[in-house]
């Protein structure tokens, strides 16, 4: 092991409460965090459900589009911002359409 790399120390049997009597929370320490799991290996059906119901989609199958940064005057985007969610795809249209006539 590396010396900049800290040792973890190993988790006890059984980690202390995390909260005490009356509920208070007691400082986190490394050891605690070392015995932490993430969410969706501890209950993969749950995250599943909610992975969907937050509308997450999986990786994108042939990219079609490119990200790039544009700076626009701020009337055309106070215009299609106006028109509500998915502007930015009406921008793409516009641009797509102005290319498809052939006047770019």
């Amino acid at each position: 092991m590396t010396e900049n790399k800290k040792r973890l120390p190993i988790p006890s049997a059984q980690p202390r409460p995390l909260t005490d009597a009356e509920g208070e929370v007691r400082e986190i320490t490394e050891e605690d965090f070392s015995t932490f799991r993430p969410t969706k290996e501890l209950m993969p059906d749950v995250m599943a459900v909610w992975e969907k119901a937050r509308g997450q989609r999986g990786p994108q199958k042939a990219p079609v589009k490119e990200r790039v940064g544009l700076r626009l005057n701020k009337d055309v985007v106070e215009h299609f911002r106006q028109t509500g969610p998915g502007w930015q795809s009406r921008i793409n249209d516009v641009l797509a359409d102005y290319v498809k006539a052939g006047r770019g």
